[in-house]
């Protein structure tokens, strides 16, 4: 989600609903098989698939699940057609910018049932370049609670280090941090906290609002049925939008 200080609430329940689901495995199987099918199946060479494969190791995806994911982005496996990497823009409830990132292999299908569900929510698609204008594509990375209240007594030198790395915006949300900088200094920013001693809670490029907006209790609660709904799909992988 894009609203920084919202990511560790919605983090925390998303996940305990794809757990619930059965399904996180399949988003994260999908994530690795795209990365390892663009960049190829090492992770010391694929940064994408690094990231990928950490997030997998961080909900206990077993080995097998992670090798049988890249095997079949590299071609090694039999079966299943390619995937691809899909974003649709649309108005959510109350207007709010959506941007829904799809891993598919059936384009139809995925299109056909997140229409279904803006539909179902007041809301409705919009063509390419709709709602994305509105976006940045960054690399962001996210520090929790601990991290945080770990480098309160450095925290110079750890900013200064992350600014030297290519870090544009640093944001302390007083329970978490939030970094984002340009997708092409991503690999740097993350390579610099892992020379420090940091592992991110999590980390990956997401599409940031250039503007927020701000909806009241109501119009919030029903944005929020609106992200679980399209979260209970299985090609659905990360959605944004400018609710703050």
């Amino acid at each position: 989600m894009s609203g920084h200080s919202k990511w560790h609430n919605i983090q925390g329940k998303k996940g305990k609903a794809d757990k619930a689901r059965g399904n996180i495995f399949t988003k994260l199987a999908k994530a690795i098989t795209i990365a390892a099918q663009h960049g190829g199946g090492d992770p010391e060479m694929n940064f994408s698939l690094r990231i990928a494969i950490e997030k997998a190791k961080a909900t206990n995806m077993p080995k097998d699940n992670i090798e049988k994911a890249i095997k079949r982005g590299v071609g090694e496996l039999d079966g299943g057609a390619q995937l691809q990497e899909l974003v649709y823009e649309g108005f959510g409830p109350s207007g709010v910018a959506v941007l829904v990132e799809a891993l598919t292999d059936n384009s139809n299908r995925t299109a056909s049932e997140i229409k279904h569900v803006f539909g179902r929510f007041g809301g409705s698609l919009g063509g390419p370049g709709s709602v994305q204008w509105q976006f940045q594509h960054l690399g962001v990375i996210h520090l929790g609670e601990i991290i945080r209240n770990k480098i309160q007594e450095t925290k110079d030198d750890f900013e200064l280090a992350l600014i030297d790395a290519g870090a544009d915006d640093i944001i302390d949300n007083e329970t978490d941090i939030e970094i984002r900088c340009a997708m092409e200094k991503f690999s740097d920013v993350v390579g610099a906290l892992k020379k420090i001693g940091i592992e991110p809670d999590d980390s990956g490029l997401e599409w940031i609002a250039k503007e927020c907006v701000k909806l009241d209790d109501e119009a919030s609660v029903k944005v929020e049925k609106f992200y679980d709904a399209l979260d209970e799909l299985d090609d659905v992988e990360n959605i944004y939008t400018n609710e703050s």
